[in-house]
């Protein structure tokens, strides 16, 4: 009885997580300033970037805290399964298409990581406009501030404590900014 109370009350910090992270890449700031597609495309290439910053946040954290980790992302991969099928994917169809999708976050992640680790936002820009305008031409101009937005949040995820997370308690910084 006490083991399924911790897994509900788990169950329910991870569902806000989730949650969090989903109502920030739907901040409409995204589509409309910066210029990312309003498509089911640009909306979960930034979903995949904003779990993608949290993970990475956890990473940082001791081993007890990669059960919640992989709980979000399983979280993402149920609501993705979920969508597929909404979408009218077949049976047959939803394990290719979510093998893809998962692919795709992982190089995301790697890419995002590797170009966080460099000085200046040239690398991280890069990955940015390869990555959140799925084959459109990302306005140069912009990149800079998403660029920003994204050291931002690395910034601000680092602040917050892992006790937070694990109570379900995920706050973003505003995208309009401005960043410091």
């Amino acid at each position: 009885m006490f083991g399924l109370f911790r897994t509900t009350r788990r169950g329910a910090a991870v569902r806000r997580l989730y949650g969090a992270i989903v109502a920030q890449a739907r901040t409409p700031h995204f589509y409309a300033a910066c210029g990312v597609p309003d498509t089911v495309a640009g909306r979960l290439d930034l979903l995949m970037l904003h779990l993608a910053l949290f993970l990475r946040r956890l990473a940082g954290e001791p081993d007890e805290m990669r059960p919640l980790g992989q709980a979000v992302f399983d979280g993402f991969a149920r609501d993705i399964e979920n969508q597929l099928r909404e979408f009218g994917l077949g049976d047959h169809t939803v394990p290719k298409q979510m093998r893809a999708v998962v692919e795709s976050f992982y190089g995301r992640l790697k890419a995002y990581d590797s170009a966080l680790e460099e000085a200046g936002n040239g690398a991280l820009e890069a990955a940015l406009a390869r990555n959140l305008f799925a084959g459109e031409v990302a306005d140069p101009a912009r990149l800079p501030h998403l660029a920003s937005y994204v050291r931002a949040v690395v910034a601000h995820l680092a602040a917050q404590p892992a006790t937070a997370f694990a109570a379900g308690e995920l706050a973003f910084p505003d995208p309009g900014g401005p960043f410091d």
